[in-house]
């Protein structure tokens, strides 16, 4: 980018003079404003920044020293240095009065230019570092301002994360007090209902999270398929449904019957249309109207979530997919969530090669989400599974490995109770000693264990015959891609990150 010039203001009563300056100073970069008079000095000095004034003593009217001292009085041009010429001797009352008025040299007429050329090359540099140092402030005063902004941002998403965190824990620690108050009883099927769909939110919070982090360093690989976008959407509303139920909105469907096939992740695009759905029934009053629609625009599918909920403010509408940004902050807040959902949707979305924009006539006008995406001309596309029922269960020998005993108690507690024969063991050299002696169907193993790691574990049994075939599942708290493909290099079939669902669990088991 090409730098903006530098000025240079010569005053003096006499055409010639000038043209004379003007052809000894002119160079690239620099710009030289000729005034012919005090008065017509002023009118240039108001229009631009002026880096140095060479100002003729003798001139009819306002003379040099009128000039200078006017220029000193004001602030615009306080500041700017002044060399006089002069065409007499100048005594020293005159130079007193001179550097009073702000100059910074006297120079004889005639002029020695090399003498000129060097005088203003010092001041030129100087105007040059001033406007760099300026800048350079600017931009200290920018950076600190974003890094005010980011701690500000930093701890309403501390505050909110912990808002959404004790949110879910609430129940969860009265349905536990209940169960202590009540330990002969049986718990009843809406506590059940209650804890688990608070323990899912749980889930679903730390999993945005840990989403957003793999995408912010690259960590995310896509499993893209041939697929359609309506076993997305269809995926999307089941995983919505019970925010959308809960607030009594009404949705309604407008997707065109015709394929729409995508080259893409299914999960991941399932995932963005669940966070829009999602958004759009948080930020809706009880009772609003929701709509989700789906159709082909040339080459393109374009996915829309509208809603009549309480809008966006037009400072916003840039901002709202950036990181733990929310429409609303605050006590009074009472929406939910991280800030996250929009953020990850759009790098999800442009992971997959398309865009996502947002559109709302303000606050109480509701709001629309566009999504598109890339169409693929596809022969096989992979439809969404029906969910899967589980077979007779048959009854098998599950060793259970975790140092945590409550949760290699909880497990196996469970396991017990639908028919299983379980054992129990809490280290490395535990568990290959209690293998070889139950010799177990299955193995429901902790990676993270202290001493002998559950890779360890696996893969000494890995090496005895007698395993060779045995199902081994993790059941671990690292849940990164990185920690999957250790296990498959280990030889576990699967892996399953708490906290593990029961049901996953016993489907694996009974698919054995």
């Amino acid at each position: 980018m090409r730098a903006d010039p530098v000025h240079f203001l010569l005053v003096d009563d006499l055409k010639e003079n000038l043209l004379s300056l003007e052809a000894l100073l002119r160079r690239e970069g620099l710009v030289l404003l000729k005034a012919h008079s005090g008065t017509e000095a002023l009118e240039m000095l108001l229009q631009h920044e002026v880096a140095l004034a060479i100002v003729d003593v003798q001139m009819p009217g306002m003379d040099g020293f009128e000039l200078a001292e006017l220029m000193r009085g004001n602030e615009r041009t306080g500041r700017v240095p002044i060399i006089f010429l002069t065409a007499g001797s100048a005594d020293r009352s005159r130079r007193f009065r001179g550097y009073e008025a702000g100059a910074v040299d006297f120079l004889h007429k005639p002029i020695e230019a090399d003498i000129l050329r060097s005088k203003t090359q010092v001041f030129y540099e100087l105007y040059l570092q001033r406007r760099q140092i300026a800048c350079q402030r600017d931009e200290l005063k920018a950076y600190a301002h974003a890094l005010e902004e980011a701690d500000r941002r930093k701890d309403e998403f501390l505050a909110v994360l912990a808002h959404e965190l004790r949110n879910p824990l609430t129940p969860i620690r009265f349905g536990l007090d209940m169960m202590r108050l009540t330990p002969d009883q049986k718990m009843p099927a809406e506590l059940r209902e209650m804890m688990d769909r608070q323990l899912t939110h749980l889930v679903r919070l730390i999993d945005d999270l840990l989403d957003v982090s793999r995408i912010s360093r690259g960590k995310i690989d896509l499993r893209k398929e041939a697929v359609n976008l309506q076993s997305a959407i269809q995926s999307a509303l089941e995983a919505s449904r019970p925010l959308v139920e809960s607030g009594r909105h009404n949705l309604t469907l407008d997707i065109t019957p015709e394929p729409l096939n995508l080259d893409a992740d299914l999960t991941r695009i399932a995932q963005v249309i669940s966070n829009l759905l999602n958004n759009a029934a948080k930020y809706t009053p009880e009772g609003g109207k929701i709509q989700l629609s789906a159709h082909r625009k040339g080459e393109e599918a374009i996915l829309m979530v509208s809603d009549n909920g309480v809008g966006i403010p037009g400072d916003m509408l840039n901002r709202v997919f950036e990181l733990f940004t929310q429409v609303e902050v605050g006590i009074k807040r009472s929406r939910g969530g991280l800030g996250i959902g929009l953020a990850l949707a759009r790098q999800l979305v442009e992971m997959h090669g398309g865009s996502i924009t947002v559109h709302s006539a303000g606050e109480g006008m509701g709001s629309t989400f566009t999504v598109r995406l890339p169409l693929r001309e596809i022969s096989e596309v992979v439809e969404l599974d029906e969910p899967s029922r589980l077979g007779p269960l048959i009854p098998c020998n599950v060793l259970v490995v975790d140092d945590n005993i409550s949760a290699a108690q909880s497990t196996g507690q469970i396991l017990t109770e639908i028919g299983h024969a379980v054992t129990l063991a809490h280290d490395g050299p535990s568990a290959l000693e209690a293998a070889q002696r139950v010799r177990p169907d299955v193995i429901v193993l902790d990676i993270g264990m202290p001493g002998m790691s559950g890779y360890d574990v696996c893969q000494k049994l890995r090496q005895d015959p007698a395993f060779a075939q045995t199902l081994i599942i993790a059941q671990t708290g690292w849940g990164e891609e990185r920690d999957r493909e250790d296990a498959r290099t280990a030889g576990f079939n699967h892996h399953l990150t708490k906290p593990v669902s029961f049901d996953e669990l016993s489907r694996l088991i009974t698919k054995r």
